[in-house]
C-alpha cells in the first residue's frame, strides 16, 4: 500500500507538468508537429497558412516568405505582385474546409483554401480564391507553405507576376466658339544634358539662359556634376514654337540632346483654359481643372498576368467598364479675336489683361492675360477699376437728375476731411466745366466736389443695374466685383473715383462698357453648356441716362483722355483710368485701364497694365492695336 500510495504521489506532478505545457502552447499558438491523437495536423496546417497570409496582408513580404520552403522566390514575387498592383489594402479570409494535399506533396501535406480581396485604386476590391499548401516540420516547428506561384493566382505561372494595367481615356480638347482647339495634343521637345558629352558647359549655359524659361543654371550644373557620365539630366520641355525659335543654337552645343514628344497642351488663352499636369493627366488649374472629370473620359483598367521579365500582359484577369473618350468643353471664344488680344498684350510685354464681350449676348470673346501662362486677371484679377469706374459715378448723378450739359467745374484740388484729392498731373479745368467735359478728361475733383448727390448706398445700388458684386454664372471662376455701402465721406470720395474698396476685374469693367452700348446688362457667359441660370440686373438704367453715357464715352475718344482710340475704325467710345495702389514694398504705382466699345461692332472690352502708366497714355494704344487688328 505504500508503495502503490507513493507510486500515485510521485506521478502526480509530472501529469499536471504535462499538462500545463499543452495549455500553455496552445495559449500561445505554437503547433507541435505531432500526428495522430496528440494534434489536429488540419488545424495546424490552417495556423500555419494563416500567419503566412496575415505577413502578406501586412505589406511585409519578407516575413511571408520566411514561412515558405523557398523564402527567395517567395519574396521576389510577393514584392512584385506589390509594386505592380499597387493595392490600396490586401485581406485574407478561410474558403473552405482544409483537406489532404495532392500525394505528390507528402502524405502529410495539407491543402488550405482562401479568397484573397486586393482594393485597388479607384476601382474597388477585386477578389478571386486560392489555396494554399502546407506540410510539417518547418524550422520553428510549424507547418511550412510549399511555395509555388499559383498560392498567389492560380494561373500564375514561373516567371510571371499580376500587373494593373490602368489606361487614360482619350482626353477631349477644350473648343473656341468655332470648333477649334483651344487646348489638346500638341508637340513638345524634352531638353537634356548627356554629362560626357558636355565640352562647353558656358556655351550650354548661355543657351538655354537664352530660352527665358526660367533655368536655374547654377543649380542644373550641380545636378550635371552629380550625375554619371552616361545619365541624362533632364533640363526643360519645351513648346515647338520656343524650340525651332532657338534649335539652331541649342544643336550647336555638344552634350544638349533633343526627343520629340506630344503632351496636352493650351495653344490659347493659357490662363484662363489652364493646364493638364503631364504626368497624371489631370487638370490642374482653369477650365482644364473645373471640367475634368468631363474632359478626362472613363479610364480603362484591368489586372493581367504579365511576364516579369518582358513586362508583356500574357493573360487578362479582370477588366474593368471604361476607356470611353472625354466630352469637349466649347467655350465662346472667337479664335481672331483672342489672337488680336494676345498679340497686343505680349507686343507692350508688360504683367496685364484683355477682355471682349459681345454686347448683345453677353459672350465672351477674347481674355487674355500676360504672362500668358500667368494667372487668369482678366476673368478674376480684383483690382480698383480707377477712373473707369466713373461710368458708373456718372451713370449715379444722371438718374439722380444731373445732365451732361450741367456745370461741374474742375479744380486742381478737393479736400475732404482734410484728405486731398487731386487729378493726374494736378490739372485743373474752368470753373464752368460741364459734367460732359469733366468725364471726357477724366476729372476727379468734379465727381468728389458733387459728393453730397451721394448717399453712402447711391454707388451700392447703381452698380446693381451693371450687374457689379452680384454672383455671375459664366462657366468659370469669376471674381464679379464689389462696390461696397460708403462708411464715411473720405471713402464716398475714394469711391466716386474707383478707388477705396472698390474692386473689379477686367471681365466686370468690360461688361460695364457693354451694358451701356447695349442699354442692359447682360451677364458675361463663357462657357455655354455649363453657366446655368444667368444673373439678372435688379434695376435698369433709364434710357436717356444710357445716351448720355454713350455721347460722353464717345467725346472721351474725339477730344478727351481717350484719344488713342480716335483712328480705330467702328466708332469707338471709351473711358479710361489710372488707378493707384501701394505695393508690397509700400511704394505707390498704378494699373493703367481703358474700357469701351466699337459703336458699329457688337464688341465692348477692357484692357488694363498693372504696375505704371496712365490709362490714355499706356492702355489706350494697346486697346487700339487689338482693335484695329479685329476682323471686320
Amino acid at each position: 500500500m505504500t508503495h502503490r500510495t507513493h507510486s500515485r504521489g510521485g506521478r502526480r506532478p509530472l501529469l499536471l507538468s504535462v499538462s500545463l505545457l499543452v495549455v500553455l502552447l496552445a495559449a500561445t499558438g505554437v503547433v507541435l508537429g505531432l500526428r495522430g491523437d496528440d494534434a489536429d495536423p488540419d488545424a495546424a496546417a490552417r495556423a500555419g497558412a494563416q500567419r503566412f497570409l496575415d505577413a502578406w496582408a501586412a505589406g511585409e513580404p519578407e516575413r511571408a516568405a520566411a514561412y515558405t520552403d523557398d523564402p527567395e522566390a517567395a519574396r521576389s514575387l510577393l514584392e512584385s505582385v506589390a509594386t505592380h498592383l499597387r493595392a490600396e489594402d490586401v485581406e485574407f479570409a478561410p474558403a473552405g474546409p482544409v483537406t489532404a494535399a495532392d500525394g505528390e506533396d507528402g502524405a502529410d501535406a495539407r491543402t488550405v483554401p482562401f479568397t484573397a480581396t486586393f482594393t485597388l485604386p479607384g476601382l474597388g476590391d477585386w477578389s478571386y480564391a486560392s489555396e494554399a499548401v502546407l506540410r510539417p516540420g518547418g524550422a520553428d516547428g510549424g507547418w511550412q507553405v510549399a511555395w509555388r506561384p499559383a498560392l498567389v493566382h492560380p494561373e500564375l505561372g514561373e516567371e510571371q507576376t499580376l500587373v494593373l494595367n490602368q489606361g487614360r481615356g482619350e482626353r477631349a480638347p477644350v473648343l473656341a466658339a468655332d470648333g477649334s482647339e483651344l487646348a489638346g495634343p500638341g508637340t513638345v521637345w524634352e531638353v537634356s544634358i548627356w554629362p560626357g558629352r558636355l565640352t562647353d558647359r558656358d556655351a550650354a549655359w548661355a543657351a538655354l539662359d537664352a530660352l527665358d524659361a526660367g533655368i536655374d543654371t547654377d543649380a542644373l550644373a550641380g545636378r550635371v556634376a552629380a550625375a554619371g557620365e552616361d545619365e541624362a539630366v533632364p533640363v526643360v520641355t519645351l513648346r515647338e514654337a520656343a524650340f525651332e525659335e532657338h534649335a539652331e543654337r541649342l544643336r550647336a552645343v555638344p552634350g544638349l540632346q533633343f526627343a520629340e514628344g506630344t503632351r496636352q497642351l493650351t495653344h490659347a488663352a493659357r490662363a484662363v483654359v489652364g493646364a493638364v499636369d503631364p504626368g497624371s493627366g489631370a487638370g490642374v488649374s482653369g477650365l482644364e481643372e473645373r471640367y475634368d472629370e468631363r474632359l478626362a473620359g472613363t479610364a480603362s483598367a484591368a489586372v493581367v498576368i504579365a511576364d516579369r521579365a518582358s513586362g508583356a500582359a500574357v493573360e487578362t484577369l479582370h477588366a474593368w467598364e471604361g476607356g470611353e473618350p472625354g466630352e469637349p468643353v466649347v467655350t465662346t471664344l472667337d479664335p481672331a479675336a483672342q489672337r488680336a488680344a494676345e498679340e497686343a498684350l505680349a507686343d507692350a510685354g508688360r504683367e496685364g489683361a484683355i477682355v471682349a464681350l459681345r454686347p448683345s449676348t453677353g459672350e465672351v470673346l477674347a481674355a487674355a492675360d500676360w504672362p500668358a501662362d500667368g494667372f487668369s486677371r482678366s476673368l478674376s484679377g480684383q483690382l480698383a477699376p480707377g477712373s473707369t469706374f466713373k461710368v458708373v459715378t456718372a451713370a449715379a448723378l444722371l438718374e439722380g437728375g444731373m445732365t451732361p450739359q450741367d456745370v461741374v467745374g474742375c479744380p486742381r484740388y478737393v479736400t475732404v476731411n482734410g484728405f486731398t484729392y487731386e487729378n493726374q498731373d494736378e490739372f485743373e479745368l474752368a470753373p464752368d466745366t460741364t459734367l460732359r467735359e469733366a468725364f471726357a478728361a477724366s476729372c476727379n475733383t468734379a465727381l468728389i466736389e458733387h459728393r453730397d448727390r451721394f448717399a453712402d448706398d447711391t454707388l451700392h445700388t447703381t452698380a446693381q443695374a451693371f450687374g457689379i458684386g452680384a454672383e455671375w454664372r459664366v462657366g468659370a471662376a469669376t471674381f464679379d466685383g464689389g462696390v461696397p455701402v460708403a462708411g464715411d465721406e473720405n471713402e464716398l470720395a475714394a469711391s466716386l473715383i474707383g478707388q477705396g474698396r472698390v474692386q473689379a476685374s477686367p471681365l466686370v469693367m468690360a461688361s460695364v462698357a457693354a451694358t451701356v452700348a447695349d442699354d442692359t446688362f447682360r451677364q458675361p457667359v463663357l462657357v455655354p453648356d455649363a453657366a446655368g441660370a444667368p444673373h439678372e440686373a435688379p434695376t435698369t438704367l433709364a434710357p436717356a441716362t444710357v445716351d448720355a453715357l454713350r455721347s460722353m464715352m464717345r467725346a472721351t475718344v474725339t477730344e478727351g483722355s481717350a484719344s488713342a482710340l480716335a483712328g480705330v475704325p467702328g466708332l469707338p467710345h471709351g473711358k479710361t483710368g489710372t488707378a493707384e495702389f501701394e505695393t508690397a514694398d509700400g511704394e505707390l504705382s498704378t494699373n493703367a485701364w481703358i474700357i469701351g466699345y466699337l459703336g458699329e461692332r457688337d464688341v465692348a472690352f477692357a484692357v488694363v497694365l498693372e504696375d505704371g502708366g496712365s490709362g490714355g497714355r499706356d492702355a489706350g494704344p494697346v486697346a487700339a492695336a487689338f482693335l484695329t487688328a479685329l476682323e471686320p
